[in-house]
């Protein structure tokens, strides 16, 4: 089975009787790495409680489609923004034939058709509903649409039927799901990412910064150690965990920054260039706080150095990564800054809207290229920047 560290996997859970096997599901899942939220019909608690579910994935589950907890109360849209894949299991006839009719009426429906994320469904029903003609035509459906059907498997049935229509055992949903994701299609490369702000100081107490979160570049850290990588995270001052199998290096000024990236990209593969730093530092930092008596301060700036560029010019360089968080014209400046500091790759995307947010929309860059990345989730869209990055690799 392939790996699932760090897979964000939405478990959606309907009203079948099979319900009780999603708490084993869920353990496993778990086990394997993976980061577990459920969704669950009013239904399906009828079978198992929440309760269960939480102290199992770790995490709350959700019930209402309008969550007055989550961010604008629209639960379903982080949800479907979060996910790597959702799996409903078990997916009951009546809720294949909502999600084969468009239907949004609770939170399961409703993240299923706002989702860019993979869809699987694993069917559990009785046999006679299952080989129903519209049940099939259904099915045929929702494949024609790309969903993924998992099962259903053959045997006795709670009712004391026998034939198609039992929910695959959690293992093989497990397997089934794994097996959907790349993993390793970095392995044996070094990774070495900058990320996050930098703090360029003006006295002990005061600085030059900006809004950078640091989230894009944890989440390309994150997503390079699961795809094999080692990671190196060379990092501003952020809020941020950090990411299972990555080396993190604490810095504060860009010159700190650089001398940390030089010091460990002789040995690597890729450089991504996700730091937010300081253009401009200045001339002469004072030791002692300023007071503040006049009406007016001037400081004298110069500028820091350029780190990336740095490492384009490198006689035996990485594949160099760039971004260009651009206020306006995103594409056009992005497309001199590809050229002006020599860059492999370059992903440009709107600052304003980038900055501190869980979401991004971004465009590829290259000589020859220009691809539009499926906006969503940094988590997601770190997974596509990765796949295309190591596409263009020797």
């Amino acid at each position: 089975m392939l790996s699932l560290t760090n897979k964000r996997i939405m478990i959606g859970v309907t009203g079948g009787i099979a319900a009780y096997k999603c708490a084993e599901l869920t353990r496993l899942f778990v086990k394997a790495g993976a980061e577990v939220r459920i969704a669950m019909t009013r239904a399906a608690t009828e079978f198992i409680t929440p309760l269960t579910m939480q102290a199992l994935s770790g995490n709350r589950v959700h019930l209402d489609l309008l969550d007055s907890e989550a961010e604008a109360a629209m639960g379903h849209i982080e949800l479907a923004r979060w996910a790597d894949l959702v799996l409903i299991a078990p997916a009951t006839a009546d809720f294949i034939a909502r999600v084969t009719h468009g239907e949004a009426g609770d939170i399961l429906t409703t993240l299923v058709l706002a989702t860019a994320a993979p869809v699987a469904i694993a069917p559990a029903m009785n046999q006679g509903m299952w080989s129903n003609a519209s049940t099939q035509a259904n099915i045929k459906t929702l494949q024609q649409r790309h969903y993924l059907i998992f099962g259903p498997a053959s045997g006795e049935q709670a009712c004391g039927d026998v034939g198609m229509g039992r929910m695959l055992e959690p293992e093989q949903l497990l397997e089934h799901c794994g097996n959907l994701f790349k993993a390793g299609f970095l392995a044996g490369k070094h990774v070495l990412i900058t990320g996050g702000p930098t703090r360029e100081a003006i006295d002990p107490v005061r600085f030059i910064s900006n809004h950078s979160s640091g989230k894009m570049a944890y989440a390309l850290a994150d997503a390079a150690a699961a795809a094999g990588a080692k990671v190196t995270l060379i990092s501003g001052p952020v809020h941020q965990a950090t990411p299972r199998s990555v080396t993190r290096i604490d810095v504060d000024s860009a010159q700190q920054m650089l001398d940390a990236v030089m010091a460990n990209v002789a040995t690597a593969d890729v450089f991504i260039g996700v730091a937010a730093v300081a253009d401009y530092r200045p001339a002469h930092p004072v030791t002692d706080k300023i007071k503040k008596h006049a009406d007016t301060l001037q400081l004298e700036l110069v500028k820091n150095p350029d780190i990336i560029q740095q490492v384009a010019n490198l006689p035996k360089r990485p594949f160099v990564v760039g971004f260009a968080a651009e206020t306006s014209d995103i594409v056009e400046n992005g497309r001199r800054k590809l050229a002006r500091k020599k860059l492999d790759l370059l992903f440009a995307n709107n600052a304003t809207a980038t900055f501190n947010s869980d979401a991004i929309s971004v465009t590829a860059l290259s000589a020859d290229k220009e691809t539009e990345l499926t906006p969503g989730n940094k988590h997601v869209v770190a997974r596509n920047m990765l796949q295309l990055i190591a596409s263009r690799l020797p």
